[in-house]
């Protein structure tokens, strides 16, 4: 069984005036997302700024989330490092939390082979017992998981279960599924590409548009999979503006000032991420309220 079909979020990390963590916003951004139908909460990932956080922040994050949600939806929790060891401490850590779930990125700045990311990914998942679900970025890592090292780990590892394919090459996506015969949990990690991968067989999305818009998010995959396509695709094409202005800048400097407009008050950024240049503010006022999204603003 999937770890979840739907649309998960990839939350944003909100921080207080003291640059902090602040638990209790992200309380609340949690409570909205279940009140709006979120599938799934996926908690430090690149959208949660984990890269700027401690050992200790990421699991404390982790921890909360796990608790504050509460078995309500599934938490998959971010413990991916370029540093495989340090992958496998926070892997064995957010299980002995409870996540369900693992997402771990492919190792950034000292990359790897092939045959490392095979030897990486089977030592992170045989360190553990919960479904580890591959994060492939290579905009952001410099490294691609091949179709082949996909299908590889999925067949010889047994908790290896799915791709959070973010390469935004469709052709990829449709020999990650000719190889492994479909039988791999696909979800999209390009908002721009949701309708795309689920007509090749995805079951969901990992998102950043999820944050603001977590119904709509849910309602464009729940569509497609009860059949709606046309449904489906109005909602992927209706928030294609938007999507695109939430990636003007680098992710997540959009999206948390988009949060910040909706008056959620998720603070600033940690460095070396910088506030959004103001003609992208305006612009991503513009493309919220185009859809009907309230801001502050």
């Amino acid at each position: 069984m999937a770890v979840f079909k739907g649309a998960g979020v990839a939350i944003v990390t909100p921080f207080n005036q003291n640059n902090e963590v602040d638990y209790e916003k992200l309380g609340e951004l949690i409570e909205f997302q279940i009140a709006n139908g979120t599938d799934s909460i996926i908690i430090c990932g690149t959208t949660g700024e984990a890269s700027t956080l401690t050992h200790e922040e990421h699991l404390e994050c982790i921890r909360y989330t796990v608790e504050k949600v509460a078995k309500r939806v599934p938490v998959i929790a971010g413990t991916g490092s370029n540093c495989t060891n340090t992958a496998i401490y926070l892997s064995k850590e957010a299980e002995s939390y409870g996540a369900d779930a693992l997402l771990v990125v492919t190792p950034y700045y000292n990359k790897a082979t092939q045959k490392g990311l095979i030897a990486h990914f089977t030592a992170i998942a045989e360190s553990v017992s919960i479904p580890v679900i591959l994060y492939n970025v290579p905009s952001r890592t410099g490294c691609n998981i091949l179709p082949q090292t996909i299908a590889s780990l999925v067949k010889n590892v047994k908790n290896i279960v799915g791709v959070k394919e973010a390469s935004g090459n469709i052709a990829q996506v449709a020999e990650i599924m000719q190889l492994t015969g479909g039988k791999i949990d696909l979800y999209s990690g390009c908002d721009e590409m949701v309708v795309p991968v689920l007509s090749l067989g995805g079951i969901g999305v990992i998102s950043v548009l999820s944050n603001i818009a977590p119904k709509e998010t849910h309602d464009m995959v729940a569509k497609y999979l009860e059949g709606d396509v046309i449904a489906s695709r109005e909602l992927q094409l209706k928030y294609l503006p938007l999507i695109n202005a939430l990636f003007c800048e680098v992710n997540p400097i959009p999206v948390k000032k988009a949060v910040n407009l909706m008056g959620f008050q998720a603070g600033a950024l940690r460095m070396p991420l910088t506030d959004m240049e103001s003609a992208n503010v305006e612009r991503l006022v513009k493309e919220m309220q185009a859809v009907g999204i309230k801001t502050i603003a």
